[in-house]
């Protein structure tokens, strides 16, 4: 897998654990949320209903005390009396003090006329006869005006009753204080979205409202079915949603109304609902911290055990191309080794006729005994790689004996000392003193540190410098050898160990030694890595295991 291809994968499965892990979580917070709304609103509605019934209650309470207050004025006294200015200044100035909601005091006679009149204006001579509030008290007996401005040229309202004595009719009448009454129902105004107000059959105010306008004009309400003892009825006006309760008066066809809006008596439940918000806020951050680390994490081991079964996979194949390399090496080591062998004697028998004077006076014999040498030491030089080969191809058993990695180091430095200083390249010492002893084969060790130095030096050339380094790292002792070299290329670091792959010039390498070296390494329970930038050098370390140390005593 590539890594966008881990990277899809993560991100895939974060968003599988987060909708499994969200999703339930929101929609039980709407639920809770939803039904928590609803029936905090039925209870505002049914709160609502209750204030809206209590009201209508005081308001026919306050209309039918003064009906019964006027017909008890009525029928506890003569019309004689009534008529009488003094004896109705005084009766009204008794009532006016203990009940401040009567503005003026009035008897009229069947012909609409005043008889007598108490009160701060001069209704003396006002004829009431084609009034319609004068038909009806006269038709009902008991009539609660609509509010209206009549001669006062003010608005008001009246409550009349009908009196018959000694065959004679008369009317009561009384003018309530409008202000008492609105106070009355402006009490029942709740926050600063709140309103109360009535309304008689044709809409218009009876009482001031808070956003509806003055005294008779028209107010403005949604269509609602009625029929109800209180009617619930909705609307929204510039964005904000308003429930108005409506209920009839029993005296009048007057309509209380009483609206509210839902959004400010729900502001504590907003409130929450914003605390809400932010802790499942607050909770989804971090599931989706949680829910990353732990993908990540999972992915990452994901990742991590696909490269190490990618690198066994390699270890495997490269197992199994140095097996394929032993068989093919002891096969054309054999082969080899045959015509070898026939070269080697034909060029004995050619030095031993030279030897043995039978090619005297031969013009080309100097040349004929060059070519011989030439052949012997080719044929030497065939038989040491045919002689690898085989030894390779064995795989035969390490020894084991107690190996000084510094030692063994520094010994075969010595070997190429001669090349070393043929090509001035400075070798550098950097050995860990406290290195322990390890048990591993010696001479096997030592063709590894021997390979390595010759690549290095090869890659120098001359004029550099090569620097051997030892350590322990973990269980294992590590040796590495770097040099100032041309470096290998990126694409090459991965090919270095395989059989025949060389970096060196046609005719310059065998590129088996690398591979000679892995194999052994294998073998010995240790490997090898190589770290190389192009034109920077390369530094190629070996490790091998420190199991069955043995310590200076």
């Amino acid at each position: 897998m590539t890594s966008t291809s881990y990277t899809k994968l993560r991100w895939k499965l974060i968003a599988i654990t987060l909708c499994f892990s969200l999703i339930p979580l929101f929609a039980l917070g709407y639920v809770i949320h939803d039904q928590f709304s609803k029936s905090y609103e039925e209870k505002l509605t049914s709160n609502l209903v209750l204030v809206v019934n209590s009201k209508r209650d005081t308001i026919d309470m306050f209309l039918n005390e003064r009906v019964v207050q006027l017909q008890n004025l009525a029928n506890t006294h003569t019309l004689a009396q009534m008529t009488d200015q003094t004896y109705l200044n005084s009766l009204f100035d008794i009532i006016h003090n203990t009940s401040r909601s009567f503005i003026d005091l009035g008897v009229i006679g069947p012909d609409g006329s005043h008889e007598a009149y108490s009160g701060p204006f001069d209704l003396r001579d006002v004829n009431y006869k084609d009034e319609a509030w004068f038909n009806q008290v006269m038709l009902k007996g008991v009539y609660v005006s609509d509010v209206f401005m009549g001669f006062r040229n003010f608005p008001h309202f009246i409550i009349a009753v009908k009196r018959r004595e000694a065959g004679k009719t008369w009317i009561l009448r009384a003018t309530i204080d409008s202000d008492v009454f609105t106070t009355l129902v402006r009490n029942v105004r709740s926050g600063k979205l709140g309103d109360a107000y009535l309304v008689n059959r044709n809409w218009e105010l009876q009482t001031s409202s808070r956003f509806g306008g003055k005294v008779l004009s028209k107010a403005t309400l949604p269509e609602y079915s009625g029929g109800r003892p209180v009617d619930i009825c909705k609307w929204t006006e510039s964005g904000t949603t308003h429930v108005a309760a409506i209920t009839s008066l029993s005296l009048t066809d007057w309509k209380l109304v009483v609206t509210e809006s839902p959004g400010e008596e729900l502001s504590p439940l907003l409130r929450v609902q914003s605390m809400v918000y932010l802790l499942f806020l607050v909770c989804a951050c971090m599931i989706f911290v949680g829910t990353y680390l732990t993908v990540a994490s999972v992915v990452g081991k994901l990742k991590a055990a696909n490269d190490e079964r990618a690198a066994l996979d390699a270890t495997i194949m490269q197992s199994s191309k140095m097996a394929s390399l032993g068989k093919m090496a002891a096969g054309v080591a054999h082969e080899i080794n045959n015509p070898l062998s026939i070269i080697r004697e034909s060029a004995g028998w050619i030095r031993d006729l030279i030897n043995d004077g039978e090619l005297d006076g031969f013009e080309a014999l100097d040349d004929l005994n060059e070519a011989v040498s030439d052949i012997d030491r080719h044929v030497e030089r065939a038989r040491t790689v045919t002689h690898r080969m085989l030894g390779f191809a064995r795989r035969m058993e390490p020894a084991q004996e107690d190996v000084d990695l510094n030692i063994l180091a520094k010994q075969t430095v010595a070997f190429l000392e001669n090349e070393i200083k043929y090509r001035n390249i400075e070798v550098v010492f950097d050995l860990d003193s406290n290195l322990p002893l390890i048990t591993t084969d010696s001479n096997q060790v030592q063709q590894i540190i021997l390979n390595l130095l010759e690549n290095s030096i090869d890659a120098v050339a001359e004029n550099g410098s090569i620097t051997l380094e030892s350590r322990v790292e973990g269980s294992f002792i590590a040796m590495g050898v770097k040099d100032t070299g041309t470096g290998i290329l990126p694409d090459q670091l991965t090919k270095v160990f395989d059989p025949f792959f060389t970096t060196k010039s046609a005719g310059e390498g065998t590129g088996l030694g690398l591979s000679i070296i892995y194999s052994t390494l294998n073998k010995l329970g240790g490997k090898i890595t190589v770290q190389s930038e192009h034109g920077q050098g390369a530094v190629f370390t070996f490790f091998l295991p420190l199991s069955g140390v043995v310590h200076d005593s």
